[in-house]
């Protein structure tokens, strides 16, 4: 039986890695994703619950979001119309790697500041 080379274990992990990121990297697009998540469902709810997001920059973001498959827009035509957004079953998927990322996050926060501010005794 032949080992796989290490060039190709790393394009393994690699290039999945690099789908992903080109789905939900960004300043913005996690953000959205979460804010949606936890109920905010009208374009400036959305844009109001994080702060410097600007509505060209959220537009182009829900639309990528929505070819993506993460979130549905819904138009309600009342008058006026209504326009809400809603996460799709599919970014549910995201949900454990939002986690490993928040608490990858905390915990490197606390080593950084650990290491720059030692606790003295």
């Amino acid at each position: 039986m032949s080992k796989k080379k290490p060039y190709c274990e790393c394009l393994n992990t690699v290039k999945p890695v690099r789908d992903t990121l080109e789905v939900i990297n960004g300043k913005w697009k996690l953000s959205i994703i979460i804010s949606v998540g936890v109920g905010n469902s009208r374009f400036t709810e959305i844009q109001e619950s994080i702060p410097g997001l600007t509505p060209k920059v959220l537009s182009k973001e829900l639309k990528e979001l929505e070819q993506h498959q993460l979130i549905k827009r819904v138009i309600t035509n009342d008058y006026p119309v209504k326009i809400s957004y809603s996460l799709q079953p599919y970014a549910d998927t995201l949900t454990p790697i939002i986690y490993a990322m928040k608490d990858w996050g905390l915990n490197h926060k606390k080593k950084i500041f650990q290491e720059v501010n030692p606790i003295k005794v």
